[in-house]
């Protein structure tokens, strides 16, 4: 549901007020990161937003409908973040190094605490229904493929060993920059302990 679509079904709805939906969907993602889809309430995410229970269900349903919502708006909102920093690097190698370096910077501190949205909704996934585990696998696939089309372009370009199995390889670094989201959240990690990880992890790529 895009965001003037809920506008207008909420507007059709009789709610007395707009709201900005992008704002709305930020303060949820960051209650779900923290606690997990299961442990977050409705009074959680009224508190988060701002708005009234019956707001939320107006514009989303549910409280499913509120996680898919704001999964997507992660889900995009990284994902434009890693692209502009990846658009500005010339290798392949480069390029791997810089995805990691994303992951090193979000698992530590403030950030690393708060956790990460895909991988807590893989956590829950067993909670969720079929659709939001299709959000999450989607976003895992996407993750994987990036790194992945990165690798190939470094061995054509001479910065990554042609005989290294690109599939296997991209698996590989996903498995650990997720895992640097998980350790993250324990709040006992530095910046520099993640990139000290992420530059042991370019040397799968020699």
């Amino acid at each position: 549901m895009t965001k003037q679509s809920v506008e207008r079904s909420a507007r059709s709805a009789g709610r007395p007020r707009e709201f900005d939906m992008d704002a709305a969907l930020d303060a949820a993602l960051i209650v779900f990161s923290e606690r997990g889809y299961q442990a977050t309430s409705i009074s959680d995410l009224t508190t988060a937003t701002g708005l009234t229970a019956g707001s939320i269900y107006k514009a989303f349903g549910d409280k499913r409908g509120v996680f898919l919502g704001a999964f997507d708006r992660y889900w995009s909102v990284r994902n434009a973040l890693i692209q502009r920093r990846l658009a500005t690097l010339a290798t392949g190698r480069e390029k791997v190094r810089a995805i990691l370096a994303h992951y090193a910077e979000s698992s530590h501190g403030a950030v690393g605490r708060r956790g990460c949205l895909v991988v807590g909704g893989a956590n829950d996934l067993s909670l969720l229904d079929a659709e939001a585990a299709a959000h999450v696998n989607k976003a895992f696939a996407a993750n994987h493929l990036r790194l992945k089309e990165q690798i190939v372009a470094g061995q054509l370009d001479g910065s990554v060993r042609k005989d290294l199995d690109a599939d296997t390889a991209a698996r590989s670094l996903l498995c650990l920059s997720m895992g640097m989201r998980v350790v993250g959240k324990t709040g006992q990690t530095t910046e520099s302990d993640m990139y000290d990880v992420a530059d042991m992890a370019m040397k799968l790529l020699d």
